[in-house]
């Protein structure tokens, strides 16, 4: 079975994604979107040299909770920002130390806080210890790092070993 579907999440994300592109469940487009969730990963799976390696999946979805959260929130204060006084904002760049090691974790951190509104991964060094991170209203950049720790690191760490 690891032959056909080396990437059985990949798989059935490609199906459902051609499903809700196409709008429809007849079965053409079904049989048409197992194809493609049977070949995708086939093919692409040397560009993937590392598989992920989750120990605790159910953080993933109070990770995900608490990124839809932070992503509402943040596109409050933000607006409220932007509308208010510019002389109120403190924009800087922060190097943001890094424990998680793992580069599926890393990539997702990365991807989290340029998602969240306010904040943008912009440089990982070569090492991968420092991540550079943008952020629009940074007063304190050390509050700001560690919110980004506590927040969405620590619990990459317990999902990614």
């Amino acid at each position: 079975m690891k032959r056909i579907l080396p990437s059985p999440l990949i798989s059935a994300t490609a199906l459902l994604l051609w499903l809700l592109l196409n709008n429809t469940v007849a079965p053409g487009q079904i049989v048409f979107g197992a194809v493609l969730a049977v070949v995708i990963p086939l093919l692409t799976a040397g560009l993937r040299p590392e598989q992920p390696h989750i120990r605790r999946p159910l953080v993933i979805v109070r990770l995900g909770f608490i990124v839809l959260w932070d992503i509402v929130v943040a596109n409050v204060q933000v607006a409220i920002r932007i509308l208010g006084p510019e002389r109120n904002l403190s924009p800087r760049f922060i190097w943001l130390a890094l424990d998680i090691r793992d580069p599926h974790g890393i990539a997702a951190l990365a991807g989290i806080i340029t998602m969240t509104p306010g904040t943008l991964s912009s440089d990982l060094t070569p090492d991968r210890r420092y991540l550079l991170v943008h952020a629009l209203d940074a007063q304190d950049p050390q509050e700001v790092c560690e919110e980004i720790k506590r927040r969405y690191e620590a619990p990459l760490m317990e999902i990614y070993r």
